[in-house]
């Protein structure tokens, strides 16, 4: 078994803008702070697994602008390999989000590159790796890029970890090649009775997560009590250190305690990527886990 994470994914630039209330529809209201951070469903997922040890691969879209320049830089700056990533014409994928006084978010992401992704191309690249032991997915870039590496993992008995988000219709054939299924509850409930006979983790927020195994075994995992700042990323975080835990042999249980634990640490911090725990808090948590004394958060 290998042991890399690697990560099919979306990289955006994110803007967040600080509001008391989330304007309702033709009403002007005054912001509070703007600030423009590194986001991206997949890139943040592959940033977190990278704090948390794993060596991480990831194969995302860029712009050749400015803003996929400082997103290449970001990727090397945390430790993660973007090599066989594209550079497309055009602008890199941008987030934007109104973050109100309670620490929830609305976000409008644009795609930019991330849509530029092709199947064929990006299973090629993927191939090319030889010491996989996860790929991680979500749904900001063409689900037929995701279904296509998916499928190639299966066919080499590696991992795979699917977090839906934002919410699309699911092929059949993509379901079929996904291991861990990662939703939180809106996204759980709108599967309905989508066919899925693979592992489910299902996120709730600061109650925590429940682990649904093959085999119908559900174990809840409680978050810890924390006061929230900005909820921005914190899906990303646990699916992130979930992913990196697996791929260092980590029993799914313990995995998905830790990254509960990562994601209600982050939820304490404004942004996504910044608000995540650096290398040596989330080595401790993982030990503070697999040692039976999960860390309070925060």
């Amino acid at each position: 078994m290998g042991s890399e994470v690697v990560v099919v994914g979306s990289t955006n630039i994110d803007v967040i803008v600080t509001v008391d209330t989330v304007p309702q529809a033709g009403e002007t209201v005054i912001g509070g702070r703007v600030v423009e951070s590194f986001g991206g469903k997949g890139a943040n997922q592959a940033v977190m697994a990278a704090r948390c040890g794993a060596p991480v691969v990831m194969i995302t879209g860029l712009g050749d602008d400015a803003h996929g320049r400082a997103a290449a830089a970001n990727f090397t700056a945390n430790g993660v390999d973007h090599t066989p990533s594209f550079v497309f014409d055009g602008p890199t994928g941008m987030a934007h989000i109104w973050v109100d006084r309670t620490g929830e978010n609305r976000i409008v992401v644009v795609s930019g590159a991330n849509e530029r992704l092709d199947p064929d191309a990006v299973c090629g690249r993927f191939e090319a790796l030889d010491d996989v032991a996860v790929v991680v997915g979500q749904c900001e870039i063409p689900l037929g890029v995701t279904e296509a590496v998916f499928a190639a993992a299966r066919r080499r008995g590696i991992t795979t970890v699917l977090n839906p988000a934002p919410f699309l219709p699911l092929p059949p054939a993509l379901l079929a090649c996904t291991d861990w299924l990662v939703v939180n509850e809106i996204e759980h409930r709108s599967l309905g009775a989508v066919p899925y006979d693979g592992s489910l983790v299902v996120t709730s927020g600061a109650a925590g997560a429940e682990l649904i195994e093959r085999d119908g075994r559900r174990t809840s995992v409680a978050a810890p009590v924390v006061q929230a700042r900005d909820s921005t990323g914190a899906g990303d975080c646990l699916v992130g250190a979930f992913a990196a835990a697996l791929a260092r042999g980590v029993a799914p249980l313990a995995a998905l305690r830790f990254g509960v634990w990562c994601a209600a640490a982050s939820v304490t911090r404004p942004g996504a990527q910044p608000s995540y725990p650096d290398p040596a808090e989330a080595e401790a948590a993982l030990a503070a886990v697999l040692a039976g004394d999960v860390p309070a958060g925060g």
